[in-house]
């Protein structure tokens, strides 16, 4: 944590004050920015382990400055916006922000997804999104084997539900909007996929013994898609 920097992008100076505050309590490493320019010259500068970008800024749309951050790198971005409507969260997670938080927010929520964007990082850079094996809470996915148990009982999976797992499961905690999921187990957003995805999505969970209203594995993010939160 003590190598972690992280880039605040916000022009409420109150708002940037109390997050630089809250973060070095948590002992990470914290540059600040009020405009999009100064972002991006901070960005290239200290190549930050993760940039909190609000939405609103002075100079530019912060979807521009999104736009520009995944354009050079993969730096894990978490959007902290006062946009409340599911069509812009969802696209900006469409468009590679990693993470969606509407303030007000929870400093403690924030600090959660804070640190399962970081573990995201390392894994990435570690080229290990899914282990062989993989285990939480009772569920156990076998790579090699191909073969998913739950509190050691096999759990027979179609194809398509088995991939769908498996794409949940490596960007785990993160919210995945549809059209990502779609892509990733189809190869392409069909026409009917949402409709498709939302049947799949029952089955698996049916199978899982997740109930949506209190989710064990995979919760719904509405108006976006879905997150798996086991970790």
């Amino acid at each position: 944590m003590a190598d972690d920097e992280i880039l605040v992008v916000e022009d409420d100076d109150t708002i940037r004050r109390l997050l630089k505050i809250s973060l070095r309590t948590e002992g990470y490493r914290v540059s600040e920015a009020s405009t999009g320019a100064a972002a991006l010259a901070l960005v290239e500068a200290n190549a930050p382990s993760l940039v909190l970008l609000d939405m609103g800024l002075p100079d530019c749309d912060g979807m521009d400055v999104l736009a520009r951050v995944r354009a050079v790198g993969s730096t894990p971005v978490i959007v902290v916006t006062a946009r409340t409507q599911d069509e812009q969260k969802v696209r900006a997670l469409d468009a590679g922000a990693d993470d969606y938080v509407v303030k007000p927010f929870s400093m403690a929520e924030l600090f959660a997804r804070i640190r399962v964007a970081l573990r995201h990082r390392e894994s990435e850079r570690h080229g290990a999104a899914l282990p062989a094996v993989f285990e939480v809470d009772g569920l156990r996915v076998d790579q090699d084997a191909r073969a998913v148990t739950l509190d050691g009982e096999p759990v027979h999976l179609t194809p398509y539900e088995y991939r769908l797992l498996t794409v949940m499961v490596e960007n785990r905690g993160k919210a995945l909007t549809h059209r990502f999921i779609q892509s990733a187990v189809w190869g392409y957003p069909a026409a009917d996929g949402y409709k498709t995805l939302r049947v799949i999505m029952a089955s698996l969970r049916r199978k899982l013994g997740d109930k949506p209203a209190t989710p064990r594995f995979i919760a719904t993010e509405v108006g976006v898609g879905y997150r798996f939160v086991g970790e």
